[in-house]
């Protein structure tokens, strides 16, 4: 398979000369393959993928002169083909390592959990700051995600295809949940901006050396929707002090962090979801592990 994925690269790109290249384990929806030890060609898995491929091209080239870190700037592109194993994207690799959880709790200094904290905020800020009437008339095919209606969509979805495999307390648990978040008073103000979608760990290089962010990757789940999204994944990988920090840092937060922790008691169901939809029995089970 990886082997057809070079082919199909040296078709689009015949001038590209490839010496070696290895494939990156951590993609959960996209075959990554890393070319020359310099370059990232990204392959979606799934049909699904590919129009979220395209979308998040044309995201990326539009915010890499607003936001204020290194991101992905597609160079190379195939999109003639719609199938899976023949659309790709290509932009050089960003220095840096996924700030798993396990070596942010090595860092002790409050300067560097500060500037951490700071940097991503600062980041956060200038993604949120663009608006959907700012990205109106671009070919970005965008739609506003609307809160309410998104975990709407997300509730039924989770009736319909998890509730036979959970118990029934935690049925009436998620029930109680989702009930109170969509008739509640969180959801009154927000104002709906340009979101990374999956700002979290895996998707958060940085620089253990200097103790600095170095790039933000993976905008497939960008689009226009609550910028408590985000916090959400902060929140999850990292935890509530450095969450705090954060949200403290940020314009209007505490209205923000309303709305951030149900975001997250969505995560894991989520991911048991998309298990379901698509086949992928390990992020199912993963998922669903504490809904039994």
């Amino acid at each position: 398979m990886n082997i057809k994925l070079i082919e199909q690269i040296q078709r689009e790109h015949p001038d590209l000369s490839i010496n070696d290249f290895y494939v990156n384990e951590l993609g959960q929806n996209n075959d990554v393959i890393i070319v020359n030890e310099s370059l990232v060609f990204r392959f979606p898995k799934y049909k699904q993928g590919i129009m979220q491929l395209r979308r998040e091209t044309e995201i990326l080239k539009y915010i890499k002169d607003i936001v204020t870190m290194p991101i992905p700037i597609p160079i190379y592109e195939a999109f003639d083909e719609l199938e899976p194993g023949k659309v790709f994207t290509g932009y050089r690799l960003i220095e840096g390592n996924p700030l798993w959880r396990k070596s942010f709790l090595e860092i002790k200094s409050d300067e560097q959990l500060r500037g951490l904290a700071s940097q991503l905020v600062s980041f956060l800020a200038a993604m949120h700051s663009i608006s959907e009437e700012d990205l109106a008339g671009r070919e970005l095919q965008l739609e506003a995600r609307h809160p309410r209606e998104e975990m709407s969509a997300l509730y039924e979805k989770i009736q319909h295809k998890l509730f036979p495999f959970m118990s029934k307390n935690f049925q009436i648990s998620v029930s109680e949940s989702f009930e109170d978040f969509l008739k509640g008073e969180a959801l009154s103000n927000v104002d709906l901006a340009l979101i990374h979608g999956d700002f979290g760990a895996s998707n958060i290089l940085w620089n253990s050396v200097t103790c600095e962010i170095s790039g933000i990757i993976d905008f497939g789940g960008s689009g226009i929707g609550d910028p408590a999204y985000d916090f959400a994944g902060l929140l999850s990988s990292f935890g509530e002090d450095f969450f705090n920090r954060c949200i403290d840092q940020y314009p209007n937060g505490k209205e923000v962090a309303k709305r951030v922790y149900f975001y997250k008691s969505t995560f894991a169901l989520q991911e048991a979801l998309h298990g379901i939809e698509n086949g992928d029995r390990q992020a199912f089970e993963a998922g669903i592990r504490d809904y039994r």
